[in-house]
This record gives C-alpha cells, structure tokens and sequence, in this order.
C-alpha cells in the first residue's frame, strides 16, 4: 500500500469511531430528554375538575365555570368544586362554557 491509500485508510477509521461516539452521544441525549419529559409529566398536577374564569380587574364579576381540561380557559382563573360550579350555574351568577359544556356534565341539563 502506498503511503496515501494508507493515509485514506486511517483517515476513515477514524472518522468512523467519530462517527460512533457521536451516535453514543445522540442516544445519551435523547435519554436524558426522555427522561426529562417523564419527569415533568409527574410533577406535573393534575388539572382541577372544575374552573371559574374571572373577570378582568379587582371586583369584576366571574365570567364562566369550565371543566377543568376546557381549551378556552383564560389565565384568569381558580379551581371550585363541583357543588360550587353547579350553585354558581344554577344560582345564575355566572354562565357556562359554550364549548366544554360544564352543565351538561354536571347533570343540570340534559
């Protein structure tokens, strides 16, 4: 062999074993990251059942009960208890979401 097919030779050996660490390494990463998610999907808390949007400002009223898992919930919000949700829609103090429909689900219409 002359000295440059050599050369070419150890050249790819090497960037093979390069080549291999880097892929050690994606694989160490994506564990650690999987990881990760799990432990935020645990620590994570479970969302309340039920939730008051509240108004804008200091002393705005509420706005309406949600369940809890609702995608049109606003920032603005506190978990209540079933029996809440149900005394605050019956009691007409404040509506329901349209989209999650909480009435429904809490047995107040059918």
């Amino acid at each position: 062999m002359n000295d440059r097919l050599s050369a070419l030779l150890f050249l790819r050996r090497v960037q093979e074993q390069d080549l291999a660490r880097t892929d050690r390494w994606i694989e160490a990463e994506q564990q650690r990251q999987a990881e990760e998610e799990r432990r935020r999907e645990r620590a994570r808390p479970e969302p309340p059942e039920w939730v008051l949007e509240l108004g804008i400002g200091d002393g705005s009223p509420p706005l309406a009960v949600h369940a809890g898992d609702c995608v049109f919930l606003s920032k603005r919000r506190r978990p209540v208890s079933a029996d809440e949700a149900r005394r605050l829609i019956v009691g007409g103090t404040v509506g329901s979401c349209d989209a999650c429909r909480p009435d429904t689900a809490l047995g107040l219409v059918e």
